[in-house]
């Protein structure tokens, strides 16, 4: 009969046999063989029961139609379930999909009209590809060089292992149950042919260095495509490169030329730091040099300005008194001249030294160590 085909055990008259003390309303089940009730069985039972009920003692049609409908009751009460915050109901009539449930207390019809699927939507998952953790989620256990080789645009191998981190689609649950048999062999096998396309188009060392983090990006892109365009109702999260080198066997020489392109840059960058502080200085002292030569050319052009313009001023001067100019100029040459000397006055007849007021020697001056020995000064 359909009803002894439940999942769950017992349909709906409850759990057959076992220790849970599982008992039908009318009576016990079949006791510890593992072969399912006999319908017909349990209806005489459950008749001979209901005659303690029934007056006469006959069951009757009514009895039965009452028996009939109450068994119909339990088993509709059956299609009550509960989704939790995680999850979502997917709901099926005669294994055809009909609507999606979200949490809380839900109906559908039970077994066998109805069926209600529950995937766990927010549960992160996560897909190796290149190599295998160890039990414990600790660390690499071994790698898996089949998976993990990959060639590169300029004919270089690199060595990559990486994370896959996806879910369910909480926005399309249908699709990863009814169109995904195998997902972590699905999921693995995009992601390894992702990995393969994209690293395909880059050189080596962009990818040992700089462009990691782009190769991860560009990863989880072109597998959400391919997974959409498979209808596969997963998200992918994200793509963590865990391991990127070149293989074993030529992975030191990778190591010493990565090093000696670090040392070249960092050549370069004091280099850099010398240039930006020595020529500052330079062009500095250069505009230091051409400001007092600007400076000078000012000083010297305004002096000989103004000497141009005072012999100018003097020769007008000169045009309209020649003698008194040029007495004038003469007094003032020989002020100029002999005004820091001392001097000693001959009368011009010989009639001896003529004695004058020395009004210098008044003047204490101090005497300079060159003219101790002499110090009248000079004679004329």
């Amino acid at each position: 009969m359909p009803w002894s085909n439940q999942s769950g055990g017992g349909g709906p008259w409850g759990q057959r046999g076992g220790s849970g003390g599982g008992k039908s309303p009318w009576g016990s089940g079949p006791q510890g063989n593992g072969t399912p009730p006999d319908l017909e069985d349990i209806l005489r039972r459950s008749q001979d029961r209901l005659k303690d009920f029934i007056p006469g003692g006959s069951m009757g049609g009514r009895g039965l139609i009452i028996l009939v409908l109450g068994v119909i009751a339990v088993w509709l009460l059956t299609g009550f379930y509960t989704v939790r915050p995680n999850e979502v109901g997917i709901n099926m009539i005669f294994g055809k999909y009909t609507r999606t449930s979200g949490e809380g207390l839900r109906y559908n019809f039970p077994y066998p009209i109805g069926r209600v699927i529950k995937p766990n939507v927010t549960a992160q998952q996560r897909v190796e590809v290149g190599y295998r953790s160890t039990p414990t989620g600790q660390g690499r256990a071994r790698d898996v060089i089949e998976e993990s080789l990959m060639l590169t645009a300029d004919e270089n191998i690199v060595d990559i292992d990486f994370d896959a981190v996806w879910q369910i689609n909480p926005a399309r649950p249908q699709d990863y149950v009814f169109n995904l048999q195998n997902p972590d062999g699905t999921i693995k096998s995009v992601a390894e042919s992702a990995m393969r396309e994209v690293i395909g188009r880059r050189n080596i060392q962009a990818i040992l260095t700089t462009e990691q983090a782009s190769v991860a990006q560009e990863v989880r892109q072109i597998m959400q495509e391919a997974l959409d365009a498979y209808g596969a109702g997963v998200l992918i999260n994200v793509v963590q490169l865990q391991a990127v080198q070149p293989p074993s066997e030529v992975r030191q020489a990778f190591f010493d030329v990565n090093a000696a392109q670090q040392d070249a840059v960092r050549v370069q960058n004091e280099a850099g730091a010398f240039a930006s502080r020595v020529v500052p200085e330079a062009r500095g002292e250069a505009s230091r040099t051409v400001q007092q030569a600007e400076a000078y050319r000012e000083q010297s052009v305004a002096d000989a300005t103004g000497q141009a313009a005072r012999f100018r001023q003097v020769y007008e001067e000169y045009r309209k008194a020649p003698d008194i100019s040029r007495e004038r100029i003469f007094l003032e040459t020989m002020e100029r001249v002999f005004g820091g000397l001392e001097k000693i006055i001959v009368d011009q007849n010989g009639q001896g030294v003529v004695p004058f007021l020395p009004l210098n020697q008044q003047i204490q001056r101090p005497q300079p160590q060159g003219n101790a020995a002499n110090p009248q000064g000079a004679t004329r």
